[in-house]
């Protein structure tokens, strides 16, 4: 049975979606069997996989809104053993759709459920707020992924997402975990940098990934070329450093 992890954070701007997209091809590199779900209206995971999120007629949000089944909505992407659920601009919709409907909170759960035993890892990159999208997400979601920007306002939000998860554990997923927070951008030369490195480890111990996401060129370049950073360029910095993460992931397990 497939793993789901939601990689969420309030916060925009912090790698979520750069972590979507190279850790789902780094663990397809790896042999696993992945599905990665763009649950953002902005897209960019779609179109970071090389795929025109114009021309998907099943989306995320036709899951969501249950007029199509997950399955109905896949497609193969650029890399092998790797599927993607496209989204698009209409998602934001279905924010305002899912307010009528019964067991709301649960639409993406429903879905999933038929499709998990095919996958090895199902990503979901979630949008950068915490409404019902997000909510779908986490409830379905076995764990949770927070990337963390290696900046100074990086620790400010992280309260609101993690009350957010103890909610959502409360009353809709128990089972729901915080797989790890993952620092992002960072420049190991910048004492800054080191000193948020440092803080996360003392608030949350061994629930920060040992590896670190550096600061890389190729890695902002790749997604303008419709391509995972391993495919762009595989002796790149972010390449190692997504494969580096994926190894952990998997050794955990």
């Amino acid at each position: 049975m497939g793993k789901i992890i939601a990689i969420a954070n309030q916060k925009g701007g912090v790698g979520k979606t750069t972590t979507s997209i190279n850790l789902a091809t780094s663990l397809a590199a790896l042999d696993k069997r992945v599905l990665m779900i763009d649950a953002d209206p902005q897209a960019n995971a779609t179109s970071g996989v090389g795929l025109d999120s114009k021309g998907s007629e099943v989306t995320t949000y036709e899951c969501l809104i249950a007029t199509h089944s997950a399955s109905d909505a896949i497609v193969e992407s650029c890399v092998r053993n790797m599927h993607v659920i496209p989204s698009r601009i209409d998602l934001v919709g279905a924010e305002l759709e899912l307010l009528n409907m019964e067991n709301r909170e649960r639409m993406l759960e429903k879905q999933l459920a038929e499709v998990k035993d095919d996958y090895d890892y199902i990503l979901i990159d979630c949008s950068p707020s915490l409404g019902l999208i997000t909510v779908n997400s986490l409830t379905a979601a076995d764990s949770v992924i927070i990337p963390v920007q290696a900046e100074y306002f990086a620790l400010e939000g992280i309260s609101k997402l993690l009350n957010t998860i103890k909610i959502i554990k409360s009353k809709l997923n128990p089972q729901l975990e915080i797989e790890g927070f993952l620092l992002t951008m960072y420049d190991a030369r910048l004492r800054l940098a080191n000193q948020i490195f440092d803080e996360l480890k003392q608030h949350f111990g061994d629930m920060v990934f040992k590896t670190a996401i550096q600061r890389n060129i190729r890695l902002s370049e790749a997604p303008s070329h419709g391509l995972p950073v391993l495919l762009y360029d595989p002796d790149s910095r972010g390449a190692l450093n997504y494969m580096q993460l994926a190894k952990e992931i998997i050794d955990k397990e």
